[in-house]
């Protein structure tokens, strides 16, 4: 098996900002665990970079990537070792020099910690933050047995600082980072407001796990499944959802948030809803692959698939999909866009550095990298409730 298969199916998890607004995706072929970490979660960011959720370190090619910009680095690495610099930050310039604004260096210890986030766990505090429309952060979820529970923050609680810093109009990415620690039992002092109330928190840091998929039933008897990010057994979740939910029952697939995850959980996920066939095309150093659902998913249920912002890369391959094959009509605001595909390459002083070699598309050959998927019905405000609506008017399909 040549290094290029080993790293050629799989879609993985965003990773921090990387000049602004930068989040990755990554193919591989190792089947292992990916971060759990949604665009709003805290497990997104561990205080430095966001976990690429790329493969184990045993697994990681010797030089993939972009074959003369990992050469680069690598020289830049170990030219900067033996003058006793960072070769690190020497592999982070030669990375930065080649133009690739998706392309990001991770030191051994860092990878180390992504390896463990592939687990499903992350250190954190266990809540997620998002950004309302006037800029201030407010809690959207709390993590039940977290930190932030047993100190009895609740949704809807607005978040005013972390350690001193404000974060009102802050990219909810720096608040992921500020959120998430090194280790279990550190320290973050939240400044928080409910109404009237204004006060501060201490808490400590803890390893949390993380439940990526959750079914709730509907009022009108749809169901609604939330996938936070396709984990390691995710897809097959999200088939026992649909199995499991009642005869004739409509599914609102809600990607909301969903920063991506592994492409054979998504795969896996399409093939829920869709009897067999293509789900993306991909291409790495020119070479066209080809993704497929397996045969026997539910072809007969309305299905109604809820985005926004945050739905990326392995979310976008998955709405692509069933928008294309008309499987879903998708609702909400266009998606993030990042839709390339990238390898990690080991340097010689341990640290990890992935590049892009190459991009996906959706069955029809739309490119989502820097474009996004526009929804069916685009909605900016109550979008969950127009997207009930929708599905409430669709019967099964002919």
């Amino acid at each position: 098996m040549s290094g290029l298969d080993r790293f050629a199916d799989r879609l993985v998890v965003p990773r921090r900002v990387r000049r602004g607004a930068a989040l990755t995706l990554v193919f591989a072929s190792v089947l292992v665990t990916g971060a759990a970490t949604g665009s709003w979660s805290e497990a997104a960011g561990d205080g430095r970079k966001t976990p690429p959720g790329s493969v184990r370190s045993d697994a990681v090619a010797p030089l993939g990537g972009d074959g003369h910009t990992a050469e680069r680095a690598s020289e830049a690495a170990a030219e900067a070792m033996a003058d006793g610099k960072s070769a690190e930050k020497a592999a982070e310039e030669a990375v930065s020099r080649s133009g690739d604004r998706w392309g990001s260096v991770y030191s051994h210890g860092e990878y180390q910690e992504f390896e463990e986030a592939l687990d499903g766990a992350y250190t954190g505090v266990g809540l997620w933050a998002r950004r309302g429309a006037d800029g201030r952060m407010e809690v959207s979820r709390v993590q039940k047995g977290g930190p932030a529970d047993r100190a009895g923050i609740r949704k809807g609680d607005r978040l005013r600082s972390i350690d001193g810093e404000r974060v009102t109009g802050r990219p909810v990415t720096e608040v992921v980072a500020l959120l998430r620690g090194d280790r279990a039992g550190t320290p973050v002092r939240l400044g928080l407001e409910r109404a009237t109330r204004a006060w501060s928190e201490t808490l400590r840091r803890a390893r949390l796990s993380t439940d990526s998929v959750t079914v709730t039933k509907l009022s009108g008897g749809a169901v609604m499944i939330k996938v936070a990010a396709f984990t390691k057994g995710s897809g097959e979740a999200v088939r026992s959802a649909v199995r499991e939910a009642p005869e004739g029952a409509g599914i609102l697939l809600d990607l909301r948030g969903n920063s991506g995850g592994l492409v054979s959980e998504a795969v896996t996920a399409s093939s829920a809803l869709v009897d067999g066939g293509l789900v993306a095309t991909y291409d790495v150093r020119g070479e066209q692959k080809a993704l497929h659902a397996e045969r026997g998913g539910d072809t007969e249920r309305p299905v109604v698939t809820l985005v926004d912002g945050g739905t990326m890369s392995a979310a976008e391959l998955l709405t692509g999909a069933l928008q294309d094959r008309g499987r879903a009509v998708v609702v909400g605001s266009r998606t993030f866009g990042k839709g390339s595909v990238q390898m990690p390459s080991r340097l010689p002083d341990g640290s990890v550095a992935e590049l892009t070699v190459g991009h996906y598309r959706t069955p029809s050959g739309r490119t989502v990298d820097g474009r996004g998927i526009t929804p069916d019905l685009e909605v900016e405000h109550g979008a969950e409730a127009r997207a009930e609506t929708v599905l409430t008017g669709l019967g099964p399909p002919s």
